[in-house]
């Protein structure tokens, strides 16, 4: 006759047992896991920075960059000062020599450069200066035309003009290049001339009978106010 306690125990032993074995698996998978460490593992460390954790970031270069212009884009030259352009010049042939000859002279410029170039062309500089500045004297004294053209074409005046037009002038030759120069110096006023206010000329070969002030006779003219 079989005991029925003895079988009870042995199906609760048997029970136990299976429990036991479904137990073990469940407690290994809740544990961490932990890969094993090697040579390849990749660890980052980042420094805590001065506040906050904040991160500190090198410096790697100066704090502003300077760009280039942008395609396009004009780059202003700086201004120029209240002095620019002015020559210091120790002699009038210094000067003249510092000065460009004009590209292009204006219709006032042309005619006072034609008067040095045909009045004077064979004179020193300083004889080319005192003819144009006769020229720029007479257009301010009220008593002559007031441009440089309406003196130099005023009747009568200078024998070189012929019909009110000047003879064909070599532009290339040197002579003309020295009397564009002498223009603008007279124009500007930026060399004084011994002759300062003379209002008249002649050639020294000739004897006018002048009731005039005589000022000075540089080559071969003589200057009178």
């Amino acid at each position: 006759m079989t005991d029925p306690f003895r079988v009870a125990r042995q199906a609760l032993s048997s029970l136990l047992a299976v429990v036991m074995l479904l137990g073990a698996p469940l407690a290994q998978a809740q544990e961490p896991v932990h890969a094993p460490s090697g040579p390849h593992d990749l660890q980052v460390v980042v420094a805590e920075g001065p506040a906050n954790g904040a991160i500190t970031l090198p410096s790697t270069g100066p704090a502003t960059t300077t760009l280039p212009p942008a395609r396009g884009m004009l780059a202003l030259a700086p201004a120029p000062s209240a002095t620019a352009g002015a020559v210091n010049a120790a002699s009038l042939a210094d000067l003249v020599a510092a000065t460009p000859v004009p590209a292009n002279l204006s219709a006032e410029l042309e005619c006072l450069a034609g008067a040095v170039y045909f009045e004077s062309k064979s004179e020193s500089l300083a004889g080319q200066l005192a003819v144009a500045r006769v020229i720029v004297a007479r257009s301010h004294s009220g008593r002559y035309p007031s441009s440089y053209c309406g003196v130099v074409f005023q009747p009568s005046q200078f024998s070189f003009v012929r019909g009110h037009a000047m003879p064909a002038i070599n532009h290339a030759s040197r002579f003309w290049a020295n009397a564009a120069r002498i223009a603008v110096i007279a124009d500007q006023g930026s060399w004084k001339s011994p002759v300062e206010g003379a209002l008249f000329f002649h050639a020294a070969r000739v004897s006018p009978a002048w009731g005039k002030t005589r000022l000075a006779a540089i080559g071969g003219h003589i200057f009178y106010r």
